[in-house]
């Protein structure tokens, strides 16, 4: 299986960098007895997080307004925000994080410790290569709890595969199809960033998610930095 950045992602964001982590041989069931770690693991990062808004007008705080550009370059459905600016507003109004499953907890910590999207994808329920790329228009797509059908837009960036659309406007939203449960196996995490200093935090944000994942899982992925130069990897 590969994960493949198309052309048409690059002419719009040419200076991105999309880091990728593999990570295979999981058990990702629930353990109650693991609540208390993973809900100080969401505190800590939260509070990590209050430095990307120093501004007491939430729109005006930098991380904001460069995921509002980003957003602003490609064809987007009515309201659609980076999925950082949504858990950065939750951070904003003082509202705690709940833990979901131990992978989503681990890249929603990471995610708001550095500020960058981070989203996860079951690899076993992905058909054929994943791509993030411009939609034709018409990709099905269902969200989590929907019942029926919310097709990408043409031109929207998404990412894809066989089947329809797996995450729609970059990572703002996921597919059911696709998404990690306490079933997974075998999963891809994913961290966005669109500019040099995101690209930075975000190899450093990879790192640290690799690491947890090893400490809680013994398990050790397989990091790759996709950028214009390398726009693909086998997993």
């Amino acid at each position: 299986m590969k994960v493949i950045v198309d052309d048409n992602f690059w002419e719009v964001f040419p200076d991105a960098q999309i880091s990728i982590l593999s990570v295979k041989g999981l058990n990702n069931q629930v353990d109650e007895s693991q609540e208390p770690y993973f809900q100080d693991l969401l505190h800590q990062a939260s509070k990590k997080a209050l430095a990307f808004l120093p501004d007491e007008s939430f729109s005006q705080n930098e991380v904001i307004q460069e995921w509002r550009e980003a957003f602003g370059k490609f064809k987007t459905k009515k309201g659609a925000r980076s999925s950082i600016e949504a858990l950065l507003k939750r951070v904003s109004q003082g509202r705690e994080f709940r833990p979901i499953n131990p992978l989503v907890d681990l890249y929603n910590s990471i995610s708001l410790a550095y500020a960058l999207p981070c989203g996860g994808e079951d690899v076993a329920s992905i058909q054929g290569d994943l791509h993030l790329g411009k939609a034709k228009g018409g990709e099905s797509f269902f969200p989590l709890g929907a019942e029926e059908d919310a097709p990408a837009l043409p031109e929207e960036i998404i990412y894809y595969d066989e089947a329809g659309a797996v995450c729609r406007n970059l990572n703002w939203r996921e597919a059911q199809r696709t998404m990690l449960t306490e079933n997974t196996k075998d999963a891809i995490l994913v961290i966005e960033a669109v500019n040099p200093r995101q690209k930075v935090r975000a190899q450093e944000a990879m790192e640290a998610l690799n690491q947890l994942i090893h400490d809680y899982f013994d398990v050790t992925g397989q990091v790759t930095h996709l950028t214009h130069q390398q726009p693909s990897v086998t997993i």
